[in-house]
């Protein structure tokens, strides 16, 4: 999600490479764009209704994370089948290690849900002027990642319903910031080999710029960040903030449909560090309740497609204390007991 999540994300997907083995080699031409870019559209639906209120979804409980101990099968299918009773779209952040069993489990429990399948890519290079290579565990990850993403997208045609490439790759914080040429490399494989429509998830202050733009041509739909509560946002400015940048962001891309890919409330800071200066608002599960509820509201109303952050909390994201804040994002605790929000959500 943000940079203290990424450092852990960026040595998980690292490490992976022996963890979790090769998942083959794509195919595509990864120098060449199509000779007309048609593009496809997004349409979050099933049976012809609209699902556009999505999840994002970290299995990792307590002791496990992705280049630790893995969730079971039988915890997966739990926190599927939970999720599936509010949630018809779920989002899931790279194509290697669990996303399989994910989409096993949702066709083999026969789950009302469409997946936005992630393929998580990261820099192969951070020295001005060199070529592409100088981190060789890096460039066989994202090869590896584009080849899962590629694979699994073939595979379930009926649970993939979109294919999103990269995630917080272009934004200028971002600790795994890539080249830009290196993400439309691994977009236009991905597009090249899969028949969905294809994007990438990227923070605002990518996507208000002009920079943005060469990406932008590259996929079908925008997936924008929008963390209120990083942002430095007292609650009751929180909303307002979030729909004046999402407007920013529409004007900026109109010719694409834009997704909010994430936007939460987290229910616990910790009070050092960078969370402890950037961090305004007060955390907690009342002030969750409260956004998610206007937040769920306004985007119905606008048929704003939506990927909230997050189902769970995630002990193993950000630093060893506790009170880390990037382990207190979910919408229910890591224990699966529900938070305010999830009760309010709750049939």
């Amino acid at each position: 999600m943000l940079k203290l999540v990424m450092v852990a994300m960026q040595w998980a997907l690292l490490l992976s490479v022996g963890i979790y083995g090769v998942a083959g080699t794509a195919s595509a031409d990864d120098g060449e764009p199509s000779e007309q870019f048609k593009q496809r559209a997004f349409e979050p639906k099933i049976d012809g209704k609209w699902i556009g209120q999505g999840i994002s979804y970290g299995p990792y409980r307590k002791g496990q994370a992705p280049n630790g101990e893995q969730p079971t099968k039988v915890q997966m299918r739990e926190d599927l089948v939970l999720l599936s009773k509010n949630w018809q779209l779920l989002r899931i952040y790279g194509s290697r290690g669990v996303a399989s069993d994910i989409l096993e489990i949702i066709r083999q429990e026969k789950l009302s849900m469409k997946v936005m399948l992630g393929a998580w890519i990261t820099r192969e290079n951070d020295v001005p002027g060199q070529d592409m290579g100088e981190f060789p565990a890096a460039v066989k990850a994202n090869k590896d990642e584009v080849a899962g993403a590629i694979q699994l997208a073939n595979e379930y045609p009926d649970v993939v319903i979109a294919v999103s490439v990269g995630n917080e790759s272009q934004v200028y914080w971002s600790d795994h910031i890539t080249k830009p040429e290196v993400l439309i490399r691994c977009l236009r494989e991905v597009r090249s080999a899969t028949k969905i429509p294809v994007t990438t998830a990227d923070d605002f202050n990518f996507w208000n710029k002009p920079e943005s733009q060469a990406v932008a041509e590259e996929i079908d739909f925008i997936v924008t960040h929008l963390h209120a509560h990083w942002a430095g946002n007292l609650l009751h400015d929180a909303m307002p903030w979030t729909q004046k940048v999402y407007k920013e962001v529409c004007q900026h891309h109109p010719d694409k449909t834009v997704v909010i890919g994430e936007a939460g409330w987290a229910t616990q800071v910790h009070n050092e560090g960078e969370q402890a200066k950037l961090i305004k608002g007060k955390a907690g599960e009342k002030q969750q309740l409260a956004y998610y509820q206007e937040f769920t509201s306004w985007a119905s109303n606008n048929k704003i497609c939506t990927f909230y952050f997050e189902a769970f909390d995630e002990p193993w994201k950000g630093g060893p204390h506790p009170n880390e804040v990037e382990k207190h994002w979910g919408l229910y605790r890591v224990d699966r007991k529900p938070k305010q929000a999830s009760l309010h959500n709750d049939p």
